[in-house]
């Protein structure tokens, strides 16, 4: 089996075995805990692979005017021939560092799952499988190189989550249904849209060129639609992408969705499966639709500032603490819109490195919340907390090192991702910019309100002011751990995103900047003539 097929199939195979195991030892306590002990095998063993992944990547040639995207580790099989579809994976610099924060925050969160044995769901052998699941799927739609496909991986990925939410969510019964069917709704709405999307882009593309059928993205990306076919696709994909990120208004399932997932459920949904909407953009929408992408460039960088506006005033009048951090994501994504939408090199590469801190930042601001909750009584409202830190001075220094990165303190990766997101939206539209700049200055009254109401003040009515423990220690470290590299080191991030990012929203930029297609083909010239000479 080629490798990335093993990378992203890993996980659902040790569910699957876990699955089968558990019930045939069924009543004995193995059973209870061999899915969950398979599952964080599978996880840290697709976090090996993608750690792999990433040190190996050779990055592209990339200049001022010009960057090639080349994949790598391809896997190329023909699906279904007749409908030219293929099995067609590969990693490139889009792709590659978020396939790394998919693994670790899977495997953090099947460690938190494993070590909270106070907490082990009912049918473990399910839960366990419906997150191995999720997983792969994820993977797969960050991996896909043929339309279909990613489609496919992008509708499989939300079906374990349904579950999960359902059968092992929290809160009320009641709740749980009206928080599964917002999600359902929303989310089922917005992949039917993308599915006639992606059929009608490579039917259309075949009529328009006179060429077989063809789904796989490189091939798509010759064979350019006329405006009106590019400007209705355009929108049917970007309305499945902007209700999975969530973005204002289609963010009306989340509020009721991050109050009932389970917090291992919410650190990866939160922290991975919005960044595949954001992805989406960048590998699919603007390549394919660089027209379109341009005719409604004001339209995407107004939706992208209102969610930053209204998803900042939300945060921070919330007093429940999820309410917050899932408020504060609405506003991220929208920073992360802003600078896909620059259509700009710098503000791709912002947002790219932007989706990585993002997630890095957001799992553990949730499972910080379940250990806040633990010492309050069970109570998620901040009101309720307070005057943890007198007693865990280690807990509150990890919650302050994430709240600083949310923030985006100088010297922390975040604040290189925003600082390249504003760049590319100050060289694109200079008003946009200083108006998205007012959602920095909210991040910090959010950030920083709910690590003071929690770690200081006075001290909650029904608080336990207590230490972190040495297992909830083993969650939180290898997050801060990837903060702390990336706000140390940033380069390596940097340096494999660069290329492709600009090869992203190059065919956008050109029609926006005529001169820069006339100097890259120049370039390109050049280029093949010296490779040809040193051969």
């Amino acid at each position: 089996m080629p490798a990335l097929s093993i990378l992203i199939w890993l996980p659902a195979a040790c569910g699957l075995v876990g699955a089968i195991a558990s019930r045939a030892l069924a009543g004995s306590p193995a059973s209870r805990t061999i899915p969950g002990a398979l599952a964080l095998i599978g996880s840290v063993a697709a976090l090996a692979l993608s750690i792999g992944y990433i040190v190996e990547y050779t990055p592209g040639f990339q200049s001022a005017h010009l960057a090639t995207q080349t994949l790598q580790h391809v896997t190329d099989v023909t699906w279904i021939a007749s409908l030219g579809i293929h099995y067609k994976l590969g990693i490139d610099g889009l792709n590659v560092l978020l396939v790394g924060l998919t693994a670790l925050l899977f495997a953090v969160a099947m460690l938190a799952g494993n070590l909270r044995r106070e907490r082990t769901p009912d049918r473990p052998h399910l839960y366990y499988l419906f997150f191995m699941v999720a997983e792969s799927a994820v993977l797969g739609a960050f991996l896909a190189q043929d339309l279909i496909l990613f489609v496919a991986f992008f509708d499989l990925m939300l079906i374990p989550f349904y579950f999960l939410t359902g059968m092992w969510g929290e809160g009320e019964r009641s709740q749980r249904v009206r928080a599964t069917i917002k999600l359902v709704i929303y989310t089922l709405v917005g992949s039917l849209l993308m599915l006639a999307a992606a059929i009608a882009t490579g039917v259309l593309a075949s009529q328009q060129h006179g060429t077989p059928i063809t789904f796989v993205l490189s091939s798509l990306q010759g064979l350019h639609l006329s405006r009106g076919s590019q400007e209705w696709i355009f929108l049917f994909f970007a309305a499945a992408f902007l209700v999975k990120m969530p973005a204002f208004p289609l963010h009306g399932w989340m509020p009721d969705g991050y109050k009932a997932m389970p917090i291992e459920v919410l650190m990866v949904f939160s922290g991975v499966l919005s960044k595949v909407g954001a992805y989406g953009f960048l590998a699919i929408v603007l390549p394919l639709f660089p027209q379109a992408a341009v005719h409604f460039q004001m339209l995407m960088l107004l939706i992208a500032l209102v969610s930053i506006v209204y998803g900042t005033a939300v945060a921070f009048t919330q007093t429940d603490a999820r309410l917050i951090a899932g408020f504060s994501s609405v506003a991220q994504l929208g920073f992360i819109t802003l600078g896909i939408f620059s259509l700009q090199p710098q503000g791709a590469q912002g947002a790219l490195l932007q989706m990585v801190n993002h997630g890095l930042v957001v799992a553990p601001v949730f499972f910080i919340i379940l250990l806040l909750s633990r010492r309050a009584g069970g109570s998620e409202d901040i009101r309720d907390m307070g005057g943890v830190a007198f007693r865990a001075p280690v807990f509150a220094a990890l919650f302050l090192i994430v709240a600083l990165a949310t923030l985006a303190m100088p010297g922390s990766a975040n604040f290189v991702g925003e600082f390249l997101i504003l760049l590319g939206v100050f060289k694109s539209k200079l008003v946009i910019a200083i108006i998205g700049f007012a959602g920095v200055v909210g991040a910090s009254v959010y950030a920083l309100r709910l690590f003071i109401r929690s770690m200081h003040n006075r001290v909650g009515p029904e608080v336990a002011s207590r230490e972190i423990s040495i297992r909830d220690g083993l969650v939180l470290v290898p997050l801060i751990g990837a903060i702390l590299f990336l706000a140390l080191y940033p380069q390596p991030a940097l340096k494999r995103s660069e290329g492709s990012a600009s090869s992203a929203v190059a065919g956008a930029r050109a029609l926006t900047e005529p001169n820069v297609l006339r100097i890259a083909a120049s370039q390109s010239g050049a280029l093949a003539s010296t490779q040809g000479g040193s051969r």
